[in-house]
């Protein structure tokens, strides 16, 4: 299948009210396992990369990037390739430059650890450059909580400024801080559904979702049925991932052949996949394959 465009998955998300995944992928198996669980779920999903998980393969885009595309575009199921808090300038524009060339349509520009003005001008300066190169661009406002210190728990955007925010930026999908964390490792997160409703209410763009992993099942479909409709998780895959190898060492301390650990970790973030999938859109969905 050709590679899909995260535009075009967000605004057929946005056409029949639900919600599009997107998957944060560190290395090579999370990319291969996301794509058998969306597959499995005869689901779609965005496959995004980091800042930091760029930061993490030496600061190079390219390698990682161009791995995804390859299998998203080999896949039987509609994928597009994201960019997710991207905040360093240079690192920014230099990723930009390759973003077209290396399948990727979307970039998630992350200011909000600046004041607001300086937010809405360097998310102003971005999206234009990505505009430009046309990509679909997303942005915070809020700080979600739990990201690297940066970002401070229990803040809630504002309706008001969330509307200027958009006006003045021209973004096409807004992160919004609804009560959901990064890096929540339990799922018991509060979100505010009166407050996520009316966001989506108020303003032009699609709303999305960022540390889902906390987020219960339940909750996660409400939010959906109140409006969020792009859905952010990495942490339940590196749970589920870093769990089945655990495991599968504990239980053979001999094995140094990591292909044999890795594939249980593989396996184990497809079934998280294909799991996150059905709850997100459980009537469109024929549920996971076996």
């Amino acid at each position: 299948m050709t590679l899909a465009t995260t535009r075009d998955l967000v605004a057929g998300a946005v056409t029949d009210k639900r919600a599009v995944l997107a998957f944060n992928v560190i290395t090579l198996e999370h990319a291969e396992g996301i794509v058998a669980g969306v597959e499995r779920a005869n689901a779609q999903a965005l496959l995004q990369v980091s800042e930091n998980a760029v930061r993490f393969h030496g600061g190079a885009p390219a390698p990682i990037l161009a791995a995804c595309a390859r299998l998203a575009a080999a896949s039987t199921a509609p994928i597009a390739i994201h960019l997710d808090h991207f905040q360093d300038l240079e690192l920014t524009e230099r990723t930009l430059e390759q973003a077209a060339g290396l399948g990727v349509s979307s970039i998630m520009v992350d200011a909000s650890n600046l004041e607001y003005t300086q937010n809405v001008q360097r998310t102003l300066e971005l999206a234009r450059h990505a505009h430009d190169l046309g990509l679909w661009v997303e942005a915070e406002l809020g700080e979600i909580g739990g990201k690297d210190g940066a970002h401070a728990p229990g803040v809630r955007t504002d309706p008001g400024d969330a509307r200027d925010f958009v006006r003045q930026t021209a973004v096409d999908g807004l992160a919004v801080a609804v009560g959901s964390s990064h890096a929540m490792t339990s799922q018991d997160a509060s979100l505010d559904l009166d407050l996520i409703g009316t966001l989506a209410a108020q303003l032009p763009v699609p709303l999305v979702l960022h540390g889902s992993s906390g987020v219960a099942d339940a909750t996660l479909t409400n939010a959906i049925r109140a409006g969020i409709r792009k859905v952010n998780v990495g942490t339940a895959l590196n749970v589920a991932f870093t769990r089945e190898i655990r495991r599968f060492l504990q239980s053979n301390p001999e094995t140094t052949d990591p292909r044999k650990y890795l594939a249980e970790g593989r396996e184990a973030v497809a079934r998280a996949v294909a799991h996150l999938c059905v709850v997100v859109d459980p009537e469109r969905q024929n549920g996971p394959t076996q």
